[in-house]
């Protein structure tokens, strides 16, 4: 866009800030690993999915909507899916595992959408499932064969790590410290430590398909690969997800695509969220903390609030889920929507700056708060909106006469705090307190609720005809 800064944003391959230059400027693309489908998406898993949509939104909006392709997969190819099929049939499920795996995947991923529909984010230019591109996988493990990066031994294929010098670099870490700390499976047959399955044989129960190597199903790290080169090409701009991927499956993805495709860069720029806890703790099933989208919006806590919150700290930070920052997110949006105009304008330039610098959405919510303040109603809607923040949300009512007069007596009040006026500001707090209007000073600024008094009438001045 005209007039706006070149974005930086931090690559996680330098561990450094660098401006965006895309391969190709009418044809930018992105792929973020997205949900294995084994149940319902918690708020970890939201996180990437609203902070990936974000970055979409703003490359659409710099480079043009149909300039941008994003791809975000479905595992639905995973040894946790099996168990969980297992599980039911144990529990008196007739059906053969096949069918359970597909009920489960196809339900789960019903879910998903509508939990990902109710927090604002944009479906992606394709959801592939891995269980669409078995046949691109076996192709890519058949060409690591036969450059000699990948064997086969005990039935399973298998990456040779060793014969990618650049093995370990995306996260940083040593041979050493790969052997000692990798989530990998020790086996016998195994060259090096850190050698990575392919391909797996599959019982006559489980899913399988035919390969040069048997029966079988792929390794985790072979799809996204796979599906990458599909439908982004051998080369393409950014790469996405979760800290928590980066070793051992962002590493063994970029090795193996290297390696199979010696020709392309595979991702140019790598970018991840960091975790989230909830109230302090890790969240775990066996600490009680486990907090799925469903939970949330079952709670009457509705997607925008859950939305706010996931942008509230930047995205490379720990994120803490807590009850008070959804309050606090719902009285701020509950401000902003009633102050929001219902004609169209343009996002304020700062909040589009502010993205466009390693997408920075404290700061950007900072303006959001500045724009509320300064009563630039349609900014502030295009804004918000901008950051997937709807303005509008159903069974909400807009602003009626009392609650503009709250508004009004709002603004006056941060007026007389600006003069130090400070007795003229407590009368009207006294005013609003009077009429049942709850008030909360916070550092992004005041905020305002009805309490179970409130009363317009009580609004107008003493003595007045007012009501």
């Amino acid at each position: 866009m005209s007039g706006m800064k070149e974005p930086v944003f931090f690559n996680t391959a330098s561990r450094r800030r660098e401006p965006f230059r895309p391969i190709d400027p009418r044809n930018v693309r992105i792929y973020a690993c997205g949900p294995t489908v084994y149940d319902r998406a918690h708020i970890g898993n939201a996180r990437p999915a609203v902070v990936f949509d974000l970055l979409f939104r703003l490359l659409r909006f710099i480079h043009g909507s149909g300039n941008v392709t994003y791809a975000r997969n479905i595992t639905d190819i995973d040894d946790k899916i099996n168990a969980r099929a297992a599980s039911l049939r144990q529990d008196g499920d007739e059906r053969s595992l096949v069918e359970i795996i597909r009920s489960i995947t196809d339900q789960t991923i019903r879910w998903y959408r509508e939990d990902m529909r109710s927090l604002n984010v944009l479906r992606p230019t394709f959801e592939p499932r891995a269980t669409e591109f078995v046949p691109a996988m076996i192709s890519m493990i058949e060409a690591l064969v036969a450059q000699g990066h990948a064997y086969s031994a005990g039935r399973h294929v298998l990456f040779n790590t060793s014969s990618f010098a650049g093995y370990g670099r995306l996260a940083n870490r040593s041979l050493d410290e790969m052997q000692a700390g990798a989530r990998v499976e020790v086996a016998p047959y195994k060259r090096n430590t850190t050698d990575f399955v392919l391909w797996k044989p599959s019982s006559d129960e489980l899913p399988g398909w035919d390969s040069p190597w048997g029966r079988g199903r792929p390794g985790w790290h072979i799809e996204c690969s796979a599906m990458c080169r599909e439908l982004l090409g051998e080369s393409f701009d950014i790469h996405g997800g979760g800290i928590d991927l980066v070793f051992p499956h962002h590493e063994n993805e970029l090795a193996q695509s290297r390696c199979a495709c010696p020709g392309g860069g595979f991702a140019k720029l790598w970018m991840h969220n960091g975790f989230v806890q909830v109230e302090g703790e890790k969240m775990a099933k066996s600490l009680g903390n486990f907090v799925t989208v469903r939970d949330l919006l079952d709670r009457g806590i509705d997607g925008g609030v859950i939305r706010f919150v996931l942008l509230s700290a930047h995205y490379r930070q720990p994120l803490d889920w807590t009850t008070r920052k959804a309050e606090e997110a719902r009285r701020i949006l509950r401000r902003w929507r009633k102050l929001a105009a219902d004609d169209g304008g343009q996002p304020a330039p700062a909040v589009l700056q502010a993205l466009a610098d390693d997408l920075n959405t404290p700061k950007a919510i900072s303006e959001l708060h500045r724009l509320a303040n300064s009563g630039e109603a349609a900014q502030l809607k295009a804004s918000a909106e901008f950051l997937g923040l709807p303005m509008h949300m159903p069974g909400e009512t807009q602003a009626v006469p009392g609650d503009q007069l709250v508004e009004e007596l709002m603004r006056a009040r941060d007026d007389a705090r600006k003069r130090k006026d400070f007795s003229e500001a407590d009368r009207i707090r006294d005013r609003l307190a009077g009429a049942g209007v709850e008030i909360s000073d916070g550092p992004h600024g005041t905020v305002w609720s009805k309490t179970s008094q409130y009363e317009p009438a009580g609004l107008a001045e003493p003595g007045s005809k007012g009501g």
